[in-house]
């Protein structure tokens, strides 16, 4: 069984493009690709439009060197590079917040060696009992995520940075008071 095709137009929900080339768009040369000088290898220039893709920002003039990062935001000396936007550090709020949680329990080395030696235990009698105190051996889990928000300039941003030790959470404050530093003296 066959569908009708829909009519082409200004109207069509399915975005036929012209007869013979599938890759023209209207409005664009033969090839679908804008106008537009490629010789440096670019395939699109800045803020054109590719696919439901809008590139996040520009990158960072060769002035400025990114100083550190808290998960896909990025900081200089004077900017804060956002995938919402850019805007001046000065003025702009950090808020951290930690939301991970650790957890002890029996370390799976501990688990292990144990079954193991009461196997020794059932072929050699005498050493299972000892095998029992691998249980002891523990192991502490940090599982969760830091969340970081910063606004400024009418802008908004919010990531989560994964969390797989205790130090992860210190290493993300130590940045947001960096950045927090950065936007009081500037």
């Amino acid at each position: 069984m066959s569908y009708p095709e829909p009519p082409p137009g200004s109207g069509d929900p399915y975005q036929q493009y012209p007869q013979g080339d599938p890759y023209a768009q209207p409005g664009t040369p033969s090839g679908g690709y804008p106008a537009g000088d490629y010789s440096s290898g670019a395939m699109v220039p800045y803020n054109q439009q590719t696919g439901g893709y809008q590139a996040p920002y520009a990158p960072v003039p060769e002035s400025e060197a990114i100083l550190t990062t808290i998960g896909d935001i990025s900081i200089t000396q004077t900017t804060v590079i956002t995938p919402a936007g850019r805007f001046p550090i000065k003025g702009s709020t950090w808020n951290a917040s930690d939301m991970t949680h650790t957890t002890t329990g029996v370390s799976t080395t501990g688990v292990v060696l144990t079954v193991i030696s009461l196997v020794i235990f059932i072929w050699a009698c005498g050493l299972g009992l000892l095998g029992l105190l691998f249980l002891l051996m523990k192991e502490e889990k940090t599982q969760g995520s830091v969340q970081v928000t910063v606004q400024g300039n009418g802008v908004f941003h919010s990531t989560m940075v994964p969390a797989r030790s205790p130090q992860t959470v210190m290493q993300v404050m130590q940045s947001v008071n960096y950045a927090r530093s950065l936007a009081a003296t500037h």
